[in-house]
């Protein structure tokens, strides 16, 4: 800090970018391109200790000329509950990109699942030829997601989800799924329960690809048959 300039040493690149997408200003690699027009503007530059070293400090950048750019600082116990609540962040802000990109949403709980394979096993019965053993097998893989969720909710996967499709076909409403959070009603629309459809096409569809890769495959060759 000299002349009433901080100085700042080993900032990283996306750091930068991100200083400069914050504050309106522009990069440049030397002093001699710099001028009035490629400044940024900040309200406040300030250094934040956060433990009781040197080394457990931040340089924080607040009041810029773009409001919409922060940083999300995490702390923890430990490195674990550091790591899932980055994880966690991670998440949420990619359903908000999802549902910027599509807003289309459809019901969660397992529900889209289940519709899908009670779809699928109609198509099946009117299907004459043996594809409708591949159909009636696909139609039981849909239905691993809400086994799943009902397995990890402590409640029994093949009641729960014949509950759940039985009460779809009753109604003709696909909006029932697994209550995991137990608030009496299956009804995911009541719930609030939601999945975004980008989504739910990219997972169906990538699980899919995967199951055509592994089933192309004609042999398999241990290392010991490799070593003969």
């Amino acid at each position: 800090y000299q002349r009433g300039l901080p100085a700042i040493r080993w900032v990283g690149g996306v750091e930068l970018e991100l200083i400069a997408i914050a504050t309106g200003g522009r990069i440049v690699p030397r002093f001699s391109e710099l001028t009035s027009d490629k400044l940024g503007h900040a309200g406040t530059v300030r250094e934040l200790s956060l433990g009781t070293t040197d080394k457990d400090s931040m340089i924080v950048i607040e009041d810029c000329a773009n409001s919409k750019t922060v940083t999300v600082l995490v702390r923890g116990g430990n490195q674990m509950a550091v790591d899932e609540a980055k994880r966690c962040l991670h998440d949420a802000m990619c359903c908000v990109r999802n549902l910027i990109r599509d807003r289309r949403v459809v019901p969660g709980g397992g529900c889209s699942e289940i519709a899908a394979s009670i779809a699928v096993a109609d198509a099946a019965d009117k299907e004459p030829t043996v594809e409708q053993y591949s159909m009636r097998a696909f139609a039981d893989a849909l239905e691993t997601i809400p086994n799943c969720l009902s397995e990890n909710s402590g409640l029994q996967p093949l009641k729960t989800v014949a509950q759940v499709r039985n009460l779809q076909i009753s109604t003709g409403k696909p909006v029932y799924g697994v209550d995991c959070v137990a608030q009496g009603t299956n009804d995911m629309w009541k719930q609030g329960v939601y999945e975004a459809t980008a989504s739910k096409v990219e997972q169906l569809s990538l699980a899919t690809q995967v199951v055509k890769m592994i089933l192309k495959i004609d042999d398999v060759m241990s290392p010991y048959d490799y070593d003969q």
